[in-house]
């Protein structure tokens, strides 16, 4: 069976805009879902290999009251049309070859094959943080039975110039962190109300992001912003009630805060909006 070498597909992955990705041995992986792979007729134990990819979202909005990657249509949509159409171009190459895609739900730890690929390094936020985008990418992958022509790198971390925990209203602490808790359902608590309006987002945070040196680095360089055409359509930087309540279910089912059902980005909505009225009761 041929291996698959990055240098021979690359052309593939240069047409849909994308610089970074990289190659390793599917054996390289930690597994979490075998099975995916198994559905997919590729053994979780065989030669298999795997394409990592890093997907940046980051635009030159100044100021957004949302987590940057929740401001295009969802990243999931994207990926996904983007995986298909790469692997529609890989299979000619390599017809007697499987290929499946991944986008969040993974049967990898995404962010441990993404540094042992060389895209990138992981900061003390637990993200991946590349050299062009800093960590404003989301990780995808095609996995495929064919072998690798490739070996692991070694996985670097970040200096631990602890800008990121400093930056961070709760220290880092995942119990309690700001993404995690707008995006919790139900009634905060009076602490999480203080703290929604500490960081002033209706969903997601970013602050880690923003206060850690590659990020400035990868601003004052020009090249923070992503190329692809998908993250650039149909964004929206600035959320009020008024928006989300506009929205059909069609057009909300679209985006990355959809999952949760529209009432609790409504209620992280009200609170900021109408800090000196009580929260509007919201259903479990």
């Amino acid at each position: 069976m041929d291996k698959l070498k990055l240098s021979d597909i690359l052309p593939i992955f240069r047409a849909e805009q994308l610089d970074c990705m990289g190659l390793i041995p599917l054996s390289a992986c930690r597994l979490h879902r075998r099975y995916l792979l198994e559905k997919a007729n590729i053994s979780p134990d065989g030669e298999g290999s795997v394409i990592m990819i890093a997907l940046p979202y980051c635009g030159n909005e100044p100021a957004p009251n949302l987590s940057r990657y929740a401001i295009s249509a969802d990243y999931h949509h994207i990926a996904e049309n983007l995986l298909d159409r790469l692997i529609a171009a890989l299979k000619p190459r390599y017809p007697n070859a499987h290929f499946v895609g991944f986008v969040d739900h993974s049967p990898i730890d995404e962010r441990h094959a993404a540094a042992s690929a060389g895209l990138g390094i992981i900061g003390d936020h637990g993200l991946l943080i590349t050299e062009r985008y800093s960590s404003y990418v989301f990780l995808c992958e095609i996995i495929t039975d064919l072998p690798a022509d490739a070996s692991p790198m070694p996985i670097e971390s970040c200096r631990h110039c602890g800008a990121c925990a400093h930056a961070c209203p709760v220290g880092l602490d995942v119990s309690r962190c700001c993404s995690a808790m707008t995006q919790k359902k139900g009634e905060l608590s009076t602490d999480e109300i203080a703290l929604l309006r500490t960081v002033g987002s209706v969903w997601g945070c970013d602050i880690c992001q923003e206060a850690c040196p590659h990020t400035q680095h990868a601003r004052e360089s020009g090249t923070i912003c992503s190329p692809l055409l998908a993250f650039a359509e149909d964004r929206i930087s600035h959320l009020t009630s008024a928006v989300i309540e506009a929205m059909d279910d069609r057009q909300f089912a679209h985006r990355a805060y959809a999952w949760r059902g529209r009432q609790t980005i409504l209620r992280n909505l009200y609170l900021l909006e109408e800090e000196n009225l009580p929260c509007p009761l919201i259903e479990q």
